[in-house]
C-alpha cells in the first residue's frame, strides 16, 4: 500500500465516522417496520452504492449508542435459523435528530462542494 493509498483510507475512515449515525437513523427512518443488524447493512450497501457498506459488526456499537442516546428502541426476537435478532426502530426523538443532522450534513456538503468548486 503506498503512503497515498493510506492517506486516502485514513481520510476514507473519518468521513464513515460521521456519516453512519446520520445513515443509519435515515435508513430506520425509511423503513416500515423495524430492522435487524444485517438487514440495516444491506440496506447500506444497496442504498449506498457501496460507499457505506463496511462489516456488518461495526454498525452494532453505534446501533447500541444510538439506542443509549434515546434515538432507537429495540427488542430481541427469537430466530429459527440461528441466535435471537435485535430489532431497532427509529422513535420521536430519533426523528427529530435526524432532521437536524440532515440540516447539518446539507450545510456542511455545501460548504465543501463550494470550496471544491473548479477542481479537476
Amino acid at each position: 500500500m503506498t503512503e497515498l493509498d493510506a492517506h486516502l483510507r485514513k481520510f476514507q475512515k473519518e468521513l464513515s465516522t460521521g456519516t453512519v449515525s446520520l445513515a443509519l437513523l435515515a435508513v430506520l427512518a425509511k423503513a416500515p417496520e423495524p430492522l435487524y443488524g444485517y438487514l440495516i447493512a444491506k440496506e447500506l450497501e444497496r442504498v449506498g452504492d457501496g460507499v457505506l457498506s463496511g462489516k456488518q459488526s461495526a454498525l452494532y456499537p453505534v446501533l447500541r449508542n444510538l439506542e443509549g442516546a434515546g434515538l432507537l428502541e429495540s427488542h430481541v426476537e427469537p430466530s429459527v435459523a440461528g441466535p435471537p435478532r435485535r430489532y431497532y426502530r427509529i422513535n420521536d426523538d430519533g426523528r427529530a435528530a435526524l432532521r437536524q443532522w440532515i440540516a447539518a450534513w446539507n450545510a456542511t456538503r455545501d460548504s465543501v462542494e463550494s470550496v471544491l468548486e473548479g477542481i479537476k
